[in-house]
């Protein structure tokens, strides 16, 4: 198969982040009801989104008496809330305000017999304006939609090889509604300096407990429009000495110093020969970068990529 045609969606000429924007506040609105709902577990790992065979869902979510789940069907445009009694609403996902997307979501939920009282403050945001309050007209196009969640599909698939080789401590592959992107972490295990917060509208406790411990982490992320396209990412915390000028792979991949972090363009990955190879020689490089320079234990933390439908030898 011909991966650049047939797997790995094209990007370059959309107005990703017209739909992106749209979908990160949307995001927020559903992530907020997981928050609400499910206990709390390290790294605010209970709060992510996930990718599905449609969309993004929150997974399943006890509530007393029950089941539901709430996912971004993006195959249909709708969103779709479900229990496991078999009830079910949905909301069409269209052009339209945060204010209005805000009020059909909550009004579903009530229809299910399950109102959730959420904090309206979108996070990770500057100037956030309350869901409620958010009347600007917002853009959603389907296909867009489609075509970003189909490069979601495809980085996760990379990403559970480059996961199957880490033995340590990882974090699932998840997509965090705050900051909007997909992410792996992986962790040294050796704590980490305190974190010095000061993220938009988010506790400076959650994002010390966060980073509580050494990571390497990796993702993808829509980026700020014309400055910033759909790009890979690779940061460590903390960052250690020389990090930022370490010779990563592919030639592409450069460090910005803003971010703090690696970056890798997407349409570098989607427009070469060899997609999957090129995604995990950025991965990898910027992992060994990092774990080199803070002196991991690499040799009781790596091991061979996993195999499919067969045990992995011990690192």
């Amino acid at each position: 198969m011909n991966t650049r045609e047939n797997v790995w969606p094209r990007l370059a000429g959309l107005d990703v982040r017209a739909t992106t924007d749209t979908l990160h506040l949307w995001t927020q609105v559903v992530g907020k009801v997981r928050l609400m709902l499910t206990p709390w577990i390290n790294h605010s790992w209970h709060v992510p989104l996930y990718v599905s065979v449609r969309g993004l869902t929150t997974g399943p979510m006890s509530v007393p008496g029950r089941t539901i789940e709430i996912e971004f069907d993006l195959i249909t445009d709708r969103l779709l809330l479900s229990d496991s009694g078999g009830r079910y609403a949905e909301v069409s996902l269209v052009s339209q305000s945060v204010a209005g997307f805000y009020a059909a979501a909550m009004k579903a939920l009530d229809d299910l017999g399950l109102p959730v009282k959420v904090d309206p403050v979108p996070c990770e945001i500057a100037d956030p304006i309350a869901f409620h309050d958010d009347q600007a007209p917002r853009t959603y196009d389907g296909a867009t939609a489609r075509a970003f969640w189909r490069a979601l599909l495809e980085t996760q698939r990379v990403f559970q090889i480059f996961r199957s080789r880490f033995s340590g401590k990882c974090s699932p592959i998840h997509f965090f509604w705050g900051s909007f992107d997909l992410a792996v972490t992986r962790f040294s295990g050796r704590p980490a300096p305190q974190h010095p917060g000061g993220v938009p509208h988010l506790p400076d406790a959650v994002v010390r407990e966060a980073y509580s411990h050494e990571v390497s982490s990796a993702g993808f992320w829509p980026g700020n429009g014309t400055s910033k396209p759909p790009s890979f990412y690779s940061y460590a915390y903390p960052s250690p000495a020389g990090f930022s000028s370490a010779r990563v792979q592919p030639r592409e991949a450069y460090f910005d110093d803003a971010l703090g972090e690696f970056l890798l363009p997407y349409d570098v990955v989607q427009m070469g020969e060899d997609p999957d190879g090129t995604l995990l020689r950025f991965l990898q490089s910027t992992y060994e970068a990092a774990a080199t320079l803070a002196h991991w234990d690499r040799a009781s933390l790596e091991r061979p990529s996993g195999l499919i439908g067969k045990p992995s030898a011990p690192a």
